[in-house]
């Protein structure tokens, strides 16, 4: 009767040895995983940040122009409008960054990566109106109206169906499927 104790309690400790290499190693593939999360997310946040700098950069330089003075009062608003977009989009395309600095070492590192996944996403509005809208202003002053407007509308159906119905499609789709 003791050997068979010894042997049921020998083979539960090799059982319970396995089960906690089995929990070790998918505890260590979560945490790479969150990992890879979390660098996906700084390797996003710097493609946005580039974009918005470029744009940014262009609207800068665009009143010191000698055709700024050409547009139209009502191109001119545009010109602001897209401006304080792109500036929007820089400051929450760039938090992530301030957040992450200012809260070294992060400790809930899941929330922060929630939070600055809602920060870039909330950013991708005012730069796809920055976008859109930038893309008036250049048409605008190549092809005049009403061709600006026809380019701009495509434009900006190109985007918000890239950027914006394509991912909530396909989010949906995953959800079905699960």
């Amino acid at each position: 009767m003791t050997n068979a104790l010894e042997d049921w309690n020998n083979a539960a400790k090799v059982v319970i040895k396995r089960l906690n290499g089995k929990v070790e190693a998918a505890m260590r593939s979560e945490a790479r995983h969150n990992e890879a999360a979390f660098d996906d997310l700084l390797q996003e946040t710097r493609v946005l940040l580039a974009g918005a700098q470029v744009l940014t950069a262009f609207l800068v330089v665009l009143p010191f122009s000698a055709a700024f003075s050409d547009l139209i009062l009502q191109e001119k608003w545009a010109y602001v409008a897209t401006f304080v977009c792109s500036l929007t989009s820089l400051v929450f395309f760039s938090s992530p960054a301030v957040h992450h600095r200012l809260m070294w070492p992060v400790r809930a590192r899941e929330d922060f990566k929630g939070f600055e996944t809602r920060m870039l996403v909330i950013g991708l509005v005012p730069l796809s109106l920055a976008w859109i809208l930038a893309t008036h202003l250049v048409m605008f002053m190549v092809l005049g109206e009403p061709w600006s407007w026809w380019v701009t509308g495509l434009m900006a159906a190109l985007l918000i169906s890239m950027w914006w119905v394509l991912p909530w499609v396909w989010g949906r789709r995953r959800g079905d499927e699960s």
